[in-house]
């Protein structure tokens, strides 16, 4: 090869080597561009299911709702997440800077991901280090909008994470998402948001914290169990440290404030948390019944989840009154078993102001609220067939055929009073004193069992029942709420009002979507009601309940009633106050009530809690009467009433007329000085097919005052199955 040839080889190598490296990064630039045309369409890929970063509602996050009682006290909380939505000024400023220093220094700076931050993380993990490089925003897109996609670890979800928070920046300020943020993320120990751990660790406002405290919570969203300060304090302490240190370099504390709060020692005062979802202040019966109610109106989620804010008609005084005349007195005998159901309503506007559901809540699992449990009534009962009788035209001086027995229904039903002593004639007035069951019987048929069944539901009670002749001795099973609204219409003057347990719910942002109105009703006469509180009066002052007579100076009026055995022992009373209703028995059977080894009356157990209660809450209140008469009654004749196609007044079917009559003495008399309910009851009879037979009752009463005309038993009969055995509707 000679010189020439060399010349041109070697010219031909120098004009290869940039050919070689143009082509090279041609070809890189051509690659790049078709790997970069190439993510432009994954990444619209990524981005085409997006949801929507516009709907407020996507960033709302489980929050409690709050029970609170008619003073404003927090009595109950339902949950999924333990989570209390503050504003950021409800929020400690130690808390606020420490965020920003801790999880996003430049916070105020990017819009949306910090590419600065980015390229510092990567140096922190190429050193050996650790630094996260996600904003506050994309925390909060995580944890919110994406949540369930927060632990895939692709590429795909980063960029769609990135992408949502820079639109999240183009529609909130930063405060509206520091704000989010504090009241989302998870602190540990069941705590979410900050005033939830803010009230978890330290029992105390978001807005209280100190620094030091301030700084441990902050550090705990970055390893809430690594550094829960109650399973791991010294890893929490060195956590909050950091958190200091950070607040210093970030000039949002001096250096004093710093070596100070550094210095402390870490001092916790834990309020833990039921973890069922459901943690219970006070008054667990009222609050299951209230959680009955929400969730006729809200799923699930609204209820837990939705951060309600529910305001209750329990007043503290009131429910502290009823608990402790339930309590005492179920604890005057060693019964066990022995249970009570009590419900108290205001009168002015139908409130439930007391609501004692049973002896211990927390004894079992069961958690029967014998408030609302229904029971046989008894002749508590009677006041309704009473109230049918008057509203009807019968006059309480028409004289009836109060003996035992008499058969009804063709001779197919067979009604006794108490232990079958007979009252003679006496005034309808005067057999509702002393509780005769013959002779109401005969009132409810005269009246018509399905007018009476009619006057039930206009006094709240809706059950279907049965046009049997024995409801009017209490076969039908009801509750002492359902029998103090009832009542509670008596004391009212006629007017009803449905038995009210909310009266406002708010929903998370405070705004009211339910707001109870009063809305009365007139079921009754002023007239006809004057005269069934006269009447209901006289069974306090000289019938079956003269135990429950007040100390206090208040008209008062009620009845007893007792069923077989007995197994329920009732009492209804009423002031112009309140009306309250309570049962004692056992839960979920028949089985004998006893007391000292004897069978117990209404002057053992309810009749005293009664008239303990209505003394206590109504100590040193003024006199208040019932509503007066607005006009008198035209009571019909006498001789228009009719049972079985014969008079009512004056005879009967099949009365039996004893020659003389006896006052039956007290048997076993009771401590206390009242009465039992005797009369509640009826020996078994042979069922019909419109009357069935129930249990008779065999309680003993003291002697009720007899009228003029005639010496009566003392007795009341038996009750709650008054007519002998059994079959109920």
């Amino acid at each position: 090869m000679g010189p020439r040839q060399r010349h041109s080889r070697k010219r031909a190598k120098t004009h290869a080597l940039p050919i070689i490296i143009a082509s090279f990064f041609g070809f890189l630039l051509l690659a790049g561009t078709a790997f970069g045309i190439g993510m432009i369409g994954v990444v619209d890929t990524w981005l085409q299911d997006l949801p929507d970063y516009t709907d407020t509602d996507l960033y709302l996050m489980s929050e409690p709702t709050t029970i609170l009682d008619a003073d404003g006290n927090v009595i109950a909380s339902f949950y999924t997440q333990n989570r209390t939505t503050v504003s950021l000024d409800q929020i400690s400023d130690y808390v606020i800077n420490g965020t920003v220093a801790t999880e996003d220094e430049r916070f105020y700076e990017h819009g949306g991901f910090d590419l600065v931050g980015i390229m510092r993380a990567a140096v922190s993990q190429i050193t050996g280090g650790s630094e996260g490089a996600s904003t506050i925003t994309q925390q909060l897109v995580r944890n919110t909008i994406l949540l369930d996609e927060q632990f895939d670890i692709t590429l795909e979800r980063k960029v769609r994470e990135i992408y949502l928070a820079v639109k999240m920046e183009e529609i909130y300020s930063k405060d509206e998402i520091l704000n989010m943020y504090l009241n989302v993320i998870y602190y540990g120990h069941g705590a979410y948001g900050i005033e939830a751990a803010a009230q978890t660790y330290f029992s105390k406002s978001a807005s209280d914290l100190t620094l030091a405290e301030a700084a441990l919570l902050v550090g705990l969203p970055n390893a809430p169990s690594q550094y829960d300060p109650t399973i791991n304090p010294e890893l929490a302490v060195q956590r909050r440290n950091t958190v200091l240190d950070r607040m210093l370099r970030n000039g949002y504390i001096s250096q004093e404030e710093h070596d100070a709060a550094q210095a402390e020692e870490l001092q916790l005062n834990v309020s833990e948390t039921s973890g069922t979802g459901v943690d219970i202040n006070a008054y667990p019966y009222f609050v299951d019944y209230v959680r009955s109610l929400l969730s006729d109106e809200f799923d699930y989620d609204q209820i837990f989840s939705g951060g309600l804010t529910v305001k209750t008609t329990i007043k503290p005084s009131v429910q502290q009154a009823a608990e402790a005349s339930v309590q005492d007195q179920l604890n005057k005998f060693d019964e066990d078993g022995l249970e009570a159901g009590m419900t108290v309503i205001d009168n002015d506007n139908g409130y439930i102001v007391a609501m004692v559901g049973g002896r211990d809540y927390y004894a079992d699992n069961q958690h029967t609220n014998h408030a609302i449990t229904q029971r046989q009534t008894g002749s508590a009962f009677k006041a309704f067939t009473l109230a049918t009788a008057i509203d009807q035209g019968m006059n309480p001086n028409i004289i009836i055929n109060c003996n035992s027995p008499q058969t009804f229904d063709d001779g197919s039903y067979k009604v006794s009073n108490y232990d079958d002593h007979s009252y003679g004639y006496i005034s309808l007035a005067r057999a509702t004193e002393v509780s005769a069951n013959t002779g109401y019987v005969q009132v409810a048929k005269a009246v018509g069992i399905q007018n009476v069944i009619d006057m039930c539901h206009n006094l709240g009670i809706d059950d279907e029942m049965n046009a049997y002749s024995s409801l009017t001795l209490g076969t039908k099973e009801l509750s002492t709420l359902q029998m103090a609204e009832a009542y509670s219409t008596f004391a009212m003057g006629g007017e009803h009002r449905d038995a009210v347990a909310i009266t406002e719910i708010q929903n998370r942002n405070g705004e009211v979507i339910y707001q109870h109105e009063d809305s009365p009703e007139r079921v009754l006469d002023a007239s006809v009601a004057a005269e069934i509180n006269d009447i209901l009066e006289g069974v306090i002052s000289s019938g079956t309940a003269t135990g429950a007579q007040l100390s206090v100076n208040q008209p008062f009026a009620g009845k007893t009633g007792t069923t077989e055995a007995p197994s329920d022992l009732w009492f209804c009373g009423y002031t112009p106050q309140y009306t309250m209703a309570v049962w004692t028995g056992h839960s979920g059977s028949n089985q004998r009530v006893t007391v000292n080894g004897r069978r117990a009356r209404t002057s053992d157990l309810p009749i005293p809690i009664a008239r303990n209660f209505f003394n206590t809450v109504l100590d040193g209140v003024e006199r208040e009467e019932f509503p007066a008469a607005d006009g008198q009654i035209t009571y019909q004749d006498d001789s228009v009433w009719e049972v079985d196609g014969k008079p009512l007044s004056g005879g009967g079917s099949e009365a039996i007329t004893p020659e003389t009559e006896t006052v039956v003495e007290n048997e076993n008399p009771s401590t206390d000085s009242g009465t039992g309910d005797g009369g509640d009851g009826g020996n078994t009879g042979t069922e019909s097919p419109t009357s069935p037979t129930v249990p008779t009752t065999d309680e003993p009463a003291e002697s009720p005052t007899p009228p003029p005309s005639v010496t009566p038993p003392t007795t009341d009969g038996g009750g709650g199955g008054e007519e002998g055995g059994g079959v109920m509707e």
